[in-house]
């Protein structure tokens, strides 16, 4: 097969061939892309090209221009020209790459940082002949086509280089006029594709814009192209924008997030941090050594967006675009945030050191600033690592309860008067003489500490259970009787079968 020249848009940008697969079970490919776009570009290209065993970016690029050009030769330059710059620059991704649209709908892509300088600057010209090229490639490459899904993605981090918090009204006036713009952009090129006398579609009159876009130029750029679209009034496609997920086409884009969603962490796959999260730390002039610190201090300075940022946006953008997704999850079943109360950094509390039935226990508290009891630790060190590891998860759960506003009261009713071994008399706490267990201990020196309370009644501690005492485990394991004295020893062989 004779190899395709390519296209000058590619020149400079160094090359490199991963080994990509579509999913772990699936054949690698040898997939040749921008050496800048990492091991997850390869993967997605090679689930948008399945079946091939070499892909060239480049090339594939280069044969869905050419299917163009070849039903528009007046336009095949803009083409050519456009194509292969919008996809080398990240810009955007015809979907789909390999030019086959006999299975699918056509569509584009738009990835709106790939329009923002280094400084954060939108370009809506560029954005603006961006999506009326993709309309015209996509009606040459697919005249029958009466349909299009011209889409966004990374709409979060794309807000969040502009120093705008995605759960704001200005990250949705700023989307909804962006969404504005593409559907106005894409609907006035359809209407020039109307050939005379053939079927259109009658554009409805477009809702109203949002008063306000921190985007410069972008509302009146919204506002000029709705009203060109509609002097015409009509459009050749039925639908053209929608914000329907691609998610291998935005994977190839180096999109973290799909069309409008929130970022759910700050850390990417990598365990880095993502490009959202270090937006947001330089538009905050922070950086990630202080944003260490200030987590460390409690403060959540790169929370992720909520569900309910995620549904507002949901609804601020349906209105401008012709398709949308499924509406995110209800609100209304969304589980209630968890109330804690974190301690303070430096915080009082005492550690008492006892002994109960021969075996050392050290109790350590830690206080809030009103001198409530907000955490206990049970240190034992002498005893099992199994007894000691659940004495230690023991001591979190109660700390975590009494952190979210369970009372000291229930905690002492419940566990006062547990018995297990050891058990017996507590020497080092003339508040407390005998406990039952360890445990009951515990609760019996807090309820004393941080309730007054020396009315508990007085702990009995009796016998520990041991292994061979009591009448169960006197009684035969098997259905007869066996001599007396019978010693487990001899027993420990059998079995109960049936």
């Amino acid at each position: 097969m004779e190899q395709q020249r390519t296209h000058k848009s590619w020149h400079g940008i160094r090359q490199a061939v991963f080994s990509g697969q579509a999913d772990p079970d699936s054949p690698p490919v040898a997939v040749t892309i921008p050496a800048a776009w990492g091991q997850n570009a390869a993967d997605a290209l090679a689930a948008l090209v399945p079946e091939k065993s070499v892909l060239d970016i480049s090339q594939l690029a280069q044969n869905l221009a050419a299917q163009a050009a070849a039903s528009a030769p007046d336009q095949a330059n803009e083409i050519e020209w456009g194509v292969n710059s919008l996809l080398a620059n990240r810009q955007a991704c015809p979907v789909p790459l390999n030019g086959d649209f006999t299975g699918g709908c056509p569509g584009f892509i738009f990835n709106p940082n790939g329009f923002c300088d280094s400084a954060g600057i939108f370009d809506t010209a560029e954005f603006a002949e961006a999506v009326e090229l993709a309309v015209t490639t996509l009606s040459a490459a697919a005249p029958e086509a009466t349909t299009m899904h011209l889409g966004l993605t990374d709409l979060h981090l794309f807000v969040t280089r502009l120093n705008i918090d995605y759960d704001t009204q200005t990250a949705r006036d700023a989307l909804a006029a962006l969404c504005a713009l593409m559907t106005a952009c894409a609907d006035a090129a359809s209407g020039r594709l109307v050939a005379h006398d053939a079927e259109s579609v009658t554009i409805t009159p477009y809702p109203k814009l949002p008063e306000r876009c921190a985007i410069p130029g972008l509302l009146e750029a919204a506002t000029a192209t709705q009203r060109l679209a509609m002097q015409s009034g009509i459009r050749r496609h039925q639908q053209l924008s929608s914000l329907l997920p691609q998610p291998a086409t935005e994977a190839l884009l180096g999109a973290e997030t799909l069309g409008f969603s929130r970022a759910v962490s700050a850390l990417d796959d990598s365990g880095n941090l993502s490009r959202w999260a270090r937006a947001k730390l330089a538009g905050a002039g922070t950086s990630a050594e202080a944003a260490l610190a200030a987590h460390l201090r409690g403060e959540d300075i790169l929370a992720p967006a909520s569900l309910a940022a995620h549904q507002m946006m949901y609804e601020a953008l349906a209105p401008y675009v012709h398709a949308m997704p499924a509406a995110p999850e209800a609100l209304a079943f969304a589980p209630p945030a968890s109330a804690r109360e974190a301690l303070p950094a430096r915080r009082t509390g005492y550690t008492q050191k006892v002994s109960i039935g021969g075996h050392k226990l050290f109790l350590s508290t830690g206080e809030y600033a009103n001198g409530s009891l907000g955490e206990i630790f049970i240190a034992l060190h002498k005893e099992g690592s199994a007894f000691r590891g659940l004495m230690d998860a023991f001591s979190i759960a109660v700390s975590m309860g009494l952190q979210h506003g369970v009372k000291l009261e229930d905690y002492i009713e419940a566990f006062t008067f547990t018995r297990f071994g050891p058990a017996g008399t507590v020497e080092g706490d003339p508040a407390v003489n005998q406990a039952t267990s360890m445990i009951d201990y515990v609760f019996r020196n807090l309820a004393v500490n941080y309730l007054g309370n020396h009315s508990l009644a007085p702990a009995t501690p009796e016998a520990a259970d041991s292994v061979g005492d009591g009448a169960a485990d006197r009684a035969p394991l098997l259905p007869l009787d066996l001599p007396t004295p019978a010693p487990r020893e001899r027993r420990r062989a059998f079995k109960l079968v049936s």
